[in-house]
């Protein structure tokens, strides 16, 4: 029996790219459980300064370099999943660090040529914005082996919050903004991008990048089709509640990053609303879609969806109080329910492919594009 093949690699060729990026994620989780006090077993006590690369550039980047390359539908486009894969395995194996982070920015170098090739077959706004994002993908793990850790993390930060952008731009035509609202959405990508350069005088370089952060989580909460689609049901009302609910944490972290208050944990509590709160939160609405794309299963939609999305929230606003408060008691168990909120949204997504295969829902999902049959 031959293997399916559409989108450049047989999908049997697929699931271990993205067993490399689960493995990432995994022992990202354990090493942020770690910083938080937890005592969690690590081959290296040393990976829990590597949070930030094995969540940001080895998981999301496989998982973006995986969707991306099923989109393009050309083989050498699966090699940037692979690099940023393997780069978090040379993290977790304790290589030479220059090793392990050049093969992460080699993924985002092979991640922005795909997504120029998208751009050449279909120039707009949106993949202009999704190949300077992934551009930012290839440079930040540079800029953290350059020991520039404020200015590596602020450039993930940016390419998981402007591909997010750019592909909600994509959906813009079922509500099209204004031509006002989209030079607005420029110069927002533009004070970002800014951002992200001022980032490298340190942690009071990132006023402008929160700034900029801000202005999209109320440009997005204004011009998102999500503020409609809302008051639909089902999968349709899922993922609008994961994307408002998303641009609030946005709104939070950005907001702490311009007022940057006197706080040892104010970091934490700024970074941990984006990266959780928003592209979590994002991750969350969109797998039901992504996932069937990538690896041809069925995700037939269920309201216990809703319960890692509810975990998600309620253990962030613990985590943030905590560091707010200065408690880093509170901060550790908001910590433990972040990690709990992926394992429960695992669980369910695993629970919901069982469920698909014994309905045999209508076969298997056609290969899509980034944005394909998002609401």
């Amino acid at each position: 029996m031959s293997m399916p093949t559409t989108g450049g690699l047989p999908v049997a060729w697929r699931v271990p790219l993205l067993v490399l990026g689960m493995l990432s994620l995994l022992t990202g989780v354990a090493a942020g459980l770690l910083r938080a006090g937890w005592g969690v077993p690590l081959p290296d006590p040393a990976l829990a300064a590597d949070h930030g690369p094995l969540m940001a550039a080895a998981f999301f980047g496989t998982v973006i370099g995986l969707e991306r390359a099923v989109a393009h539908g050309r083989l050498w486009a699966f090699l940037s999943p692979l690099l940023a894969g393997a780069g978090g395995l040379l993290l977790i194996g304790g290589a030479p660090a220059p090793a392990a982070l050049s093969s992460l920015a080699g993924g985002g170098a092979l991640l922005t040529l795909a997504t120029l090739a998208a751009a050449r077959r279909q120039p707009a706004l949106h993949t202009r914005v999704l190949v300077l994002a992934s551009a930012l993908a290839a440079v930040a793990p540079l800029v953290w082996l350059a020991d520039a850790r404020t200015a590596a993390t602020a450039g993930w930060a940016g390419f998981l919050v402007l591909t997010i952008a750019g592909e909600r731009l994509e959906l813009s035509r079922f509500l099209p903004p204004s031509p006002a609202a989209r030079r607005v959405f420029v110069a927002i990508v533009g004070l970002l991008l800014l951002g992200v350069a001022a980032s490298w005088a340190g942690d009071g370089g990132l006023r402008p990048f929160g700034a900029g952060l801000v202005a999209l989580a109320l440009w997005l909460l204004r011009q998102d089709v999500a503020r409609r689609t809302v008051r639909q049901r089902g999968l349709t009302r899922f993922i609008a509640v994961c994307l408002l609910s998303g641009y609030f944490w946005l709104f939070v972290g950005g907001a702490l990053l311009v007022v940057q208050p006197p706080l040892v944990l104010l970091m934490d509590a700024a970074l941990h609303a984006v990266f959780v709160g928003f592209v979590l939160a994002m991750v969350f609405g969109h797998a039901p879609i992504i996932f069937p794309a990538i690896v041809r299963v069925n995700l037939p939609y269920r309201p216990r969806f809703y319960l890692p999305l509810l975990v998600l929230h309620a253990s962030l606003l613990l985590r943030v109080g905590g560091d707010l408060a200065g408690d880093v008691q509170l901060r550790a168990w908001g910590a433990a329910g972040n990690a709990l909120c992926i394992a429960l949204f695992v669980l369910t997504m695993a629970a919901a492919a069982v469920a698909g295969r014994r309905a045999g829902a209508g076969g298997s999902p056609d290969d899509a594009g980034p944005a394909a049959g998002r609401r």
